[in-house]
């Protein structure tokens, strides 16, 4: 019980939580041979441990002591005293139950003196470890440091369906302090879907009637001069626009707020439609910042926060696409409403819809308003090609599904979030792994079988490489991403046009120099010679 247990967990800023329910419109196929065991049912327990008993540790693995706990005699005590040390006590779980369930972690926690997290997925460490053939996840309730007494800490997950381990870890992670566990509980949320894809009937809905949308994503600053750049002189003919709220750290927010806000939004809007039709460009309406926010930043980067605790704020999103598709039903500019970017579902709290419920239903609530026009879904965690990999189509008429891409970050972000030594070229060896054109397609197989199994539109949403990637990388890397989209049929704007300058084609790889090049860069040509291809919408 005194051996030092230290694991190194690291968390890639995602949760998966794949919605599978029976879809009532959609062709479906039941597996041909029933599982010995029935399935799990919603509300079954999986797992609990109040660390009660004669050897309440004694399935675990670990260095840990026992103390008192919350309202009961036991809880299992972690404590780390040298910085840079991490203590962590492991149970192997029987993974064939949680196979492609919805599951919610429950624990209560108390804390003293626990340091500084060094990076946001350290510290107090809740967390399952699931492993699949060709991924790992470790997806963790969010936690504070310092001192506090017994409270509940929660995480929702949705484990694949081809996880082959699950394992619970308690701990501490490079923090110091001392943290206590008890009354672990794991919970079914939805059982699996009994349902294997069939693809729709009928020729693939995508919304238009062009051979391929070739575009852009746009600050909503952006002015009638650089749409008619963008539309008229590189003849792109689709943008995404974002309702996007700047991050207010620690600013209260309240719904009246979020109306103030989306206001001005939209009258920005109003402005720049008659010039999107007049350049042949047609517009993805983004919900980048959807009510509830995330958490700490007012919803800029991801669709969680409150928007999954706090049923009012569920209600009132479904309210904002209903305003939405009223307002833009008849406006011929509008391709489709991207619902919310990149979904984050930290933790579903009971009572909320997790995000495939609550899509389905803003998606319901637009089909009462206008029948036709695309609706364009991402799927958790963030929207990434992993993300399509156990979700399944909303049971609605006419929806795109749309995927993000950035893999390998280490590749395409290098430099953004901080500065670092570390460079890496395109196509080349990045963390341990070779990556090119063949890699990136495999990083995309999860999106290239959806497609295929439910026959449905592929929209690529974002992609970009940061600018001061060495050399040509990211113009390389660009240009396979485009191909592989190009090849699969696949609508895609790059991110972004006259937004950042880091991304900013027009802006050369010197990352000193914000200006734009006196020259067209390599990445300007690029998309300019895929643009030039463009076929423009009839007005």
């Amino acid at each position: 019980m005194n051996v030092t247990a230290q694991v190194s967990c690291r968390w890639w800023f995602s949760i998966l939580i794949l919605a599978a329910l029976l879809l009532a419109d959609l062709p479906a196929v039941r597996a041909a041979d029933s599982p010995v065991t029935p399935p799990p049912a919603c509300g079954q327990v999986l797992f609990q441990d109040d660390f009660e008993g004669a050897s309440p540790l004694a399935d675990w693995t670990g260095s840990a002591q026992l103390a008192t706990g919350f309202q009961s005699e036991h809880a299992v005590a972690i404590t780390v005293s040298a910085p840079g040390q991490t203590a962590v006590i492991q149970r192997k779980l029987p993974v064939a139950l949680w196979r492609g369930c919805t599951v919610r972690g429950t624990a209560m926690l108390r804390a003293e003196g626990v340091s500084d997290k060094p990076n946001a997925w350290n510290g107090v460490k809740f967390m399952l470890a699931l492993e699949t053939p060709d991924r790992r996840l470790w997806p963790q309730a969010p936690i504070e440091t310092g001192s506090f007494d017994w409270r509940r800490a929660a995480f929702s997950v949705r484990v694949p369906t081809n996880a082959t381990a699950v394992t619970l870890c308690l701990g501490l992670e490079l923090v110091t302090g001392r943290v206590w566990f008890d009354d672990v509980k794991f919970t079914v949320v939805k059982p699996p879907s009994p349902l294997k894809p069939s693809p729709r009937a009928g020729p693939v809905f995508k919304g238009h009637n062009l051979p391929r949308l070739r575009g852009a994503m746009v600050s909503p600053q952006i002015d009638a001069a650089s749409l008619r750049v963008l539309g008229r002189d590189w003849n792109a003919n689709l943008i995404r626009w974002q309702l996007v709220r700047p991050a207010r750290p620690g600013a209260a927010e309240s719904l009246d707020d979020y109306d103030a806000w989306l206001d001005g939004e939209l009258q920005r809007l109003d402005a720049a439609l008659p010039e999107c039709e007049r350049d042949g460009l047609l517009v993805a309406l983004d919900l980048h910042s959807p009510p509830g926010g995330k958490g700490t930043d007012g919803g800029y980067f991801g669709a969680d926060g409150r928007l999954f605790t706090d049923r009012r704020v569920q209600d009132k999103f479904v309210d904002v696409w209903r305003r939405l598709a009223t307002r833009y039903r008849g406006d011929k500019a509008i391709w489709g409403y991207d619902l919310a970017n990149e979904p984050v579902e930290e933790f579903v709290e009971e009572g909320c819809d997790d995000w495939h419920d609550l899509a389905e239903r803003a998606a319901r609530a637009i089909r009462a308003i206008d029948p036709t026009r695309a609706i364009i879904v991402e799927a958790p965690p963030w929207g990434g090609p992993s993300s399509l990999a156990d979700f399944t189509p909303l049971a609605v008429s006419n929806v795109v599904y749309s995927v993000h891409m950035y893999e390998p970050i280490a590749f395409t972000h290098q430099g953004v979030f901080r500065n670092t030594a570390r460079t890496f070229r395109y196509p080349g060896e990045i963390d341990g792994k070779y990556w090119d054109k063949h890699a990136l397609e495999e990083t995309l197989r999860p999106v290239i079988e959806f497609q295929r199994a439910w026959n449905v539109h592929i929209y690529v949403g974002e992609f970009s490489a940061i600018r001061w990637a060495p050399g040509d990388s990211a113009c390389r890397y660009l240009a396979d991403v485009i191909e592989i989209c190009e090849e699969h049929g696949w609508d895609w704007s790059y991110h972004a046009f006259r937004e950042w300058q880091g991304w900013s084609v027009e802006v050369g790889g010197d990352r000193n120099d914000t200006q734009p090049a006196a020259t067209p860069t390599d990445r300007e040509r690029l998309l300019r010679s895929w643009f030039v291809r463009n076929q423009k919408p009839k007005r």
